[in-house]
């Protein structure tokens, strides 16, 4: 079965409507699976666990699931970030699209959802970082308008 969705585009040439919705705990099974696509190993029972400590969200978080039919081919998150060395923004702290889905507008919308969000509660910038290993992503976000300011090392320390 093809299925094409266009930037802005609601249907698939199977019919099926493209959704942008909030999450719910009924999704974790798929996002685990998604996760795991986007290179973090979960479970479902991982994904229900961390649902059931972040729901309801808090006006600072959203989570965003794209679905053709009742089928999940995305999700997308962001937060907004305060800090004392800048103005607030919000970081988009993952975002992906089903293997075999990809490049057909679903992570577009997804971006457009979740800069929709953002802008709703006054901030202006929105940020995302992204492995250096994963170029096929970087094009996609200077696509969707987004700039490289710089380069970063993630440090991380076990407790």
């Amino acid at each position: 079965m093809e299925t094409t969705v266009t930037k802005g585009g609601t249907t698939a040439t199977d019919g099926r409507t493209l959704t942008i919705r909030g999450i719910t705990m009924d999704d974790a099974v798929e996002v685990a699976a998604l996760s795991c696509q986007l290179g973090y190993e979960s479970t479902a029972e991982d994904l229900r666990r961390r649902l059931e400590e972040i729901l309801p969200l808090k006006d600072d978080h959203g989570i965003f699931i794209a679905s053709l039919g009742d089928e999940v081919v995305g999700w997308g998150e962001s937060e907004i970030m305060r800090h004392l060395q800048s103005d607030a923004h919000a970081l988009i702290t993952g975002l992906v699209v089903k293997d075999g889905i990809r490049s057909m507008g679903v992570g577009s919308r997804l971006c457009e959802a979740i800069e929709s969000w953002v802008k709703g509660r006054g901030v202006a910038v929105i940020r995302v970082t992204s492995r250096s290993i994963r170029e096929r992503a970087h094009r996609f976000y200077l696509r969707e308008g987004y700039t490289e300011i710089k380069i970063s090392k993630v440090f991380e320390k076990s407790l």
